[in-house]
């Protein structure tokens, strides 16, 4: 599923206002566009997680009229940040060749991971995920998903905490209740855990322009 240019992009996360949540001019996302290639669509334009966390960026996400939702049992899902991924130092930046990783559908985060670096890639981060589905809302795909599993918790004891972030199709059961039936969702799988429908996103890298 092709990405929109880097200046159409721009112009969405201009229109949802994210320039004004994150504290950077509109001017910042369009002059970053048009230092990358104004025409690019083999990268997605990202905002530092510390900007834009994922408790701000979950609510924008749309599936025909349905708005995105965090499930209710991960109150604590802004302190999902980047573990293993280095971020360019800016406030704004190009995640190069995102891969929804269908690849990695029935593979646990544990095992995807050594398979995703020894290719030269990296890890999806929470934020990064949510931005892609902001841009192109039909990359969440029923029983096509993904999970994110840059983004970890690390406890105060310095042990990573065992959940691992994921987006995916509400099937409008549970809590989620039936009035979001079909909507998409941010919720958490366990490290160890395999699912049939959801693959492992990677990045193929991060640059700033």
């Amino acid at each position: 599923m092709a990405l929109p240019t880097l200046s159409t992009q721009a112009e969405r996360l201009i229109d949802l206002d994210l320039h004004t949540f994150a504290g950077v001019p509109a001017e910042a996302l369009t002059d970053a566009a048009v230092r990358a290639g104004a025409e690019r669509t083999d990268a997605l334009l990202a905002i530092d997680p510390a900007l834009a966390p994922p408790s701000a960026l979950a609510p924008l996400m749309r599936r025909g009229e349905k708005p995105g939702f965090v499930v209710e049992d991960m109150t604590d899902v802004d302190a999902f940040g980047p573990n293993g991924v280095d971020l360019p130092d800016s406030p704004l930046y190009l995640i190069q060749a995102p891969d929804r990783g269908d690849e990695f559908e029935n593979v646990s985060p544990a095992e995807a991971l050594e398979a995703i670096t020894a290719g030269g890639r990296s890890p999806l981060l929470l934020t990064e995920g949510l931005l892609w589905v902001l841009q192109v809302p039909e990359i969440l795909e029923r029983n096509h998903c993904f999970m994110t599993i840059g983004s970890r918790i690390r406890k105060a004891s310095g042990q990573l905490d065992s959940r691992t972030p994921a987006l995916w199709i509400s099937g409008g059961t549970g809590r989620d209740g039936t009035t979001r039936r079909d909507a998409p969702k941010l919720g958490w799988c366990w490290w160890n855990n395999r699912h049939t429908w959801l693959g492992i996103a990677s990045a193929g890298g991060r640059t700033v322009g």
